[in-house]
């Protein structure tokens, strides 16, 4: 199931306020009725791709050349035993019954 499927079955109580200008109001009805949705789709699909996009800037990231060369090599490494760790993830699942 997609993400965009699952937000349809999910109950859509909550609301976000928001305040505009007259001339905003205007545009968003415009391009609402250009894009053949309601306004409420129009302005919670825009607001999700824009939240999306915003949060994809958290996760990707980009490097020159010279960057990216290390960062490969840090990548690349052998990876280093830590028993700590080990043992840790070796131990029962606290959260697991």
């Amino acid at each position: 199931m997609t993400a965009s499927r699952a937000i349809d079955r999910e109950n859509k109580d909550a609301r976000i306020n928001v305040r505009l200008a007259p001339s905003q109001a205007s545009l968003i009805r415009r391009a609402a009725e250009a894009s053949s949705t309601s306004v409420s789709e129009f302005v919670i699909g825009s607001a999700a791709v824009a939240a999306e996009q915003v949060l994809a800037d958290r996760r990707w990231f980009t490097l020159d050349e010279e960057s990216w060369r290390a960062f490969e090599e840090l990548l690349e490494r052998p990876a280093e035993y830590k028993p700590r760790l080990a043992e840790l993830l070796a131990a029962d699942d606290v959260f697991v019954d």
